[in-house]
């Protein structure tokens, strides 16, 4: 199939059936691959959260100048958060 969709009622029974079992079959595809970045998204936040727990226990700043100008700049609209391209 294409990214156009289909003449719903030009298609016949078995053919309809077969298109939702395809398209159901991709869905699945896609959940399963979007529950394995979430999971991988958070393995990653919560690395961080503690390498900035140990920074702080280390008496370290958790933030630096170039985080604290970056949402500067993002507040001002001067910039674009990483990841909302």
């Amino acid at each position: 199939m294409d990214d156009t969709f289909p003449d719903l009622g030009a298609l016949a029974d078995d053919e309809l059936k077969k298109l939702i079992d395809e398209l159901t079959a991709e869905e699945q595809e896609v959940s399963y691959r979007r529950r394995i970045l979430h999971g991988k998204i958070d393995i990653l936040r919560a690395e961080l959260v503690n390498r900035l727990r140990i920074k702080h226990a280390a008496g370290e700043s958790a933030i630096s100048g170039a985080d604290v100008q970056q949402l500067t700049d993002i507040l001002a609209g001067k910039a674009i958060p990483d990841g909302d391209s």
